[in-house]
């Protein structure tokens, strides 16, 4: 999985889908990047879900600093358990990352092309959190995506895919006991993503509107 992803739909159908009931004011977003804050869905603290902003890109507790070293932006789901940089976060502070699909380049160089992985309707990424830091030193939240094999389409295209939580297991991913969290770590199914081809321009984290998505014009030449 690359590093870009979107999240246009309005909060009131990410609720009912996900099951928080605060409605907070969520713009909507065509490129979400590393390091920018998006939304996650955890426990809420007395019961039921809630829905936090946090920061893409996982902070280990141990970290001296965000800034130290690229963002961990991603997590594999093979090593999700024992790597030092994850096993603490998976074991305890697992959330769900509200998605309507994300973004993933083909080629190297002028031949690089850019894809679309949209689904059906908004799916829940599997996520780990940690605790956070801003620059201003309000606490909030870190968070890395759990990634696997790419089957289908999507496999001829990129080797990785983010985990996608079904509806049914949302409550194993966010509190069940590690190993039956474990067993949700597989591959989408093949049929999961339809790959639609973009413009490259998706890859300017300035850019951000509707247009990303839209299919990419067949060459004149």
């Amino acid at each position: 999985m690359c590093g870009r992803y979107i999240l246009p739909s309005p909060v009131d159908a990410l609720a009912a889908l996900f099951g928080f009931e605060t409605l907070p004011n969520l713009a909507p977003s065509w490129n979400i990047a590393p390091t920018q804050s998006a939304p996650i869905v955890g426990p809420a603290a007395a019961n039921g879900r809630q829905l936090a902003m946090a920061r893409w890109g996982l902070s280990p507790a141990w970290a001296k600093a965000p800034a130290a070293g690229p963002p961990l932006i991603n997590a594999r789901g093979e090593t999700v358990r024992e790597k030092p940089s994850f096993r603490d976060a998976f074991r305890g502070s697992r959330r769900l990352a509200p998605a309507d699909g994300f973004y993933e380049w083909s080629g190297q160089g002028r031949e690089k092309r850019a894809f679309f992985a949209k689904p059906a309707g908004p799916v829940a990424f599997a996520a780990i959190a940690a605790p956070w830091r801003g620059p201003d030193g309000a606490p909030g939240e870190s968070f890395a995506i759990v990634t696997t094999t790419a089957l289908g389409p999507l496999g001829e295209i990129h080797h990785r895919a983010p985990v996608v939580i079904a509806p049914a297991d949302f409550e194993a991913w966010l509190a069940g006991p590690p190993d039956m969290a474990a067993r949700l770590i597989r591959p989408p199914a093949p049929d999961c993503f339809e790959m639609i081809e973009v413009d490259s321009r998706v890859g300017n984290v300035r850019q951000d509107d509707p247009g990303l998505i839209q299919p990419k014009p067949a060459s004149t030449a």
